[in-house]
């Protein structure tokens, strides 16, 4: 019988699914839930997770109940209401969400989940999930320091580079800045291809230039893997997610009192290129949409 903590987990996409397949190679006791499709929950099932229907029997199951959700929106529907995580929380359980969120919400979540006797805490992660399958994600938490000590062995199960960087909403503020910067220099970099096509010049004799200095970076070569060598999945996060993420991004700064310059034209790119049929590409894929913008030029 596994003496590890029992995790409940929200949110099989992607990099969901990756994070449960690595805690069960690990021996951590799974329950989890169906939400857009199957793949991902059928697969853990086979692994040996049990399935559940409500959130709140994902809650009554677990000691440390895990989303990683698209939305805020989408992580306050499972987490609130008769048949939300709150609704079942066992007293003393942590709840955590892997997910890139709005620093409001998360301080309103982890409100009512204290009120119901537990712990929450914000965890939003960087790298893929082929990095999450073997252990090697970035890990960003906000928290107690009490909170993150007790969950920090977990995380490093999951995590190569786990920092606590502050207090609840830590995390997510840290994390959309992240992405603010990384989603901005990949959609700069696919202007960059798409420009470099309108005058003639070769797509790798632009990247050998620009990667011999100090420009080059991984999301360079990110955008690059699908520019010049095809392979759009080096960053499998879409154009959709990283459009809201920069909306979030935005609303922050408001939030703030603060005007977000840099972030305008990312925003406004990945904007176009979701209600132009872009939405569920990879943001690699962003040079398609330059190219098709520049073509009647």
């Amino acid at each position: 019988m596994s003496n590890r903590p029992a995790i409940g987990f929200i949110g099989l996409g992607l990099m969901g699914s990756a994070m449960v397949e690595r805690l069960q190679s690990l021996g951590y006791p799974m329950t989890v839930i169906a939400n857009r499709n199957r793949t991902g929950v059928d697969a853990a099932v086979q692994r040996g997770a049990t399935e559940v229907k409500r959130a709140a029997d994902i809650a009554a199951a677990s000691d440390i109940v895990m989303m990683c959700m698209d939305t805020s929106a989408s992580v306050e529907a499972r987490m609130l209401g008769p048949d939300g995580v709150i609704a079942g929380l066992k007293k003393g359980a942590l709840v955590i969400d892997f997910g890139t969120s709005l620093p409001g919400s998360t301080k309103m979540l982890a409100a009512a989940v204290e009120a119901a006797g537990g712990r929450y805490m914000d965890a939003p992660l960087g790298r893929t999930p082929s990095h999450a399958k073997d252990g090697k994600l970035n890990i960003m938490a906000g928290g107690t320091e009490a909170d993150f000590a007790r969950i920090e062995p977990v995380l490093k199960d999951l995590g190569e580079n786990v920092f606590h960087v502050g207090p609840l909403a830590a995390g997510h503020t840290l994390k959309l800045i992240n992405n603010f910067f990384a989603m901005t220099t990949a959609c700069g970099m696919a202007e960059a291809f798409a420009m470099a096509d309108c005058a003639g010049i070769p797509r790798d004799k632009l990247y050998d230039v620009m990667s011999a200095g100090p420009l080059r970076s991984g999301m360079m070569d990110f955008v690059k893997g699908y520019a010049i060598d095809g392979n759009p999945n080096l960053l499998a996060f879409s154009v959709a997610n990283a459009k809201k993420d920069l909306g979030y991004y935005s609303a922050m700064a408001d939030n703030l009192g603060v005007p977000s310059l840099m972030s305008i034209g990312a925003k406004q790119s990945l904007g176009v290129a979701k209600a132009t049929g872009h939405g569920d590409k990879m943001v690699p894929q962003m040079v398609d949409f330059f190219v098709e913008l520049f073509k009647d030029r």
